[in-house]
């Protein structure tokens, strides 16, 4: 499969106007406007040899180390480069010499577009199941990043294996992807135009789930969920019997997460002191943060604000040395209401 997907996106497809289905592609007005903003300083080549069904970019990445998994002809891994600054580093991996050679043929251009007096970006040729072939030391990465690639590997079990073990504690994947809603039959599996259309690998989103607990990973995050039209009557005909969905999702490499929210009567501020973000914060697709409004919360997600690089952004308080139960995930409520509320944002 990795020989098939090399071909299709190393020689059959020349730009993402080659793609057949819409699953690969990410509609414009959806990328945040300063991701768009940074797009605009980016060489057309880059942008459109691309393939990539989100906008994978969490706030906060300034300095930090960022690892793309299948940065195709690094669009994102120059998006990187601008968010995390001179000082930090964006690295990208690849298994498609023709993508790479794109890609490394821009760094100098675009260093100098950036402003920056040397480069803060590197390339890899190699497969994202196997990150230390490649160099990639444990507990090196703050961010893992991803567009719409995990879906291609065959082996996702090692792909998310080894992410957890080349981040840092606190560290974070963030990643952009197509998921489906059942399991896909074998034989579909094997068809490479649907492979390398990002269906026919697509993971079922609950056995998505399980690996990830399997993995010692209790909790993820989705950022957005939409459903996406094939718009294709070939493809349709093969495979429409599935739905399909865009994910941009997040997980953090936590210790201390459990399998279910639980209470123990704890909260968390904001302070709005994220870049962009002076008025709010969203965690997730159900957690919204006002800057300076007190919030209840499980002790999964006040492990993901405090213990995380996003720890210095919050006041959160309490332990969890008293547990109060499950936590009531009814309704969000600000912690300044009545005492003996205990429902508040959660999963």
């Amino acid at each position: 499969m990795h020989e098939k997907l090399k071909e299709y996106y190393g020689k059959y497809l020349k730009s993402s106007k080659d793609l057949q289905t819409s699953a690969c592609c990410c509609d414009a007005e959806s990328i945040p406007v300063e991701i768009r903003n940074i797009m605009s300083e980016i060489d057309n080549e880059i942008l459109e040899k691309f393939y990539g069904c989100g906008s994978p970019f969490p706030p906060a990445l300034e300095n930090c180390t960022i690892l793309d998994l299948g940065c195709g002809t690094g669009r994102d891994v120059y998006i990187a480069s601008k968010l995390v600054g001179e000082k930090g580093s964006a690295i990208g991996i690849d298994m498609t010499a023709e993508q790479l050679e794109v890609a490394n043929r821009h760094i100098d251009p675009q260093m100098k577009k950036f402003g920056y007096s040397k480069s803060n970006v590197s390339f890899k040729n190699g497969y994202i199941e196997d990150l230390k072939e490649l160099g990639i030391k444990d507990n090196s990465v703050d961010v893992v990043i991803s567009n719409c690639v995990i879906n291609l590997s065959p082996d996702k079990r090692s792909v998310f294996s080894e992410i957890l073990r080349v981040l840092k504690p606190g560290g974070e994947l963030y990643f952009s992807d197509v998921f489906s809603s059942r399991r896909i039959p074998k034989d579909l599996m094997n068809d490479p135009v649907l492979h390398g259309e990002c269906l026919s690998g697509a993971m079922y989103i609950e056995d998505f789930r399980r690996l990830l607990r399997e993995l010692g990973c209790m909790d993820y995050r989705v950022m957005t969920k939409s459903k996406i039209d094939i718009n294709n009557p070939e493809i349709e005909k093969k495979i429409g019997m599935i739905d399909f969905y865009s994910y941009t999702i997040r997980v953090f490499k936590l210790e201390k997460l459990e399998d279910i929210c639980e209470d123990y009567g704890q909260s968390a501020i904001y302070k709005g002191t994220i870049s962009g973000h002076p008025h709010y914060f969203n965690m997730d697709d159900h957690h919204k943060f006002i800057t300076g409004k007190p919030m209840l919360v499980c002790s999964n997600t006040a492990a993901m604000v405090q213990d995380t690089r996003f720890g210095s952004h919050f006041n959160v308080t309490g332990d969890i040395s008293v547990h109060y139960g499950a936590f009531d995930c009814s309704s969000p409520v600000p912690a300044s209401q009545e005492a003996g509320c205990s429902s508040g944002a959660c999963c």
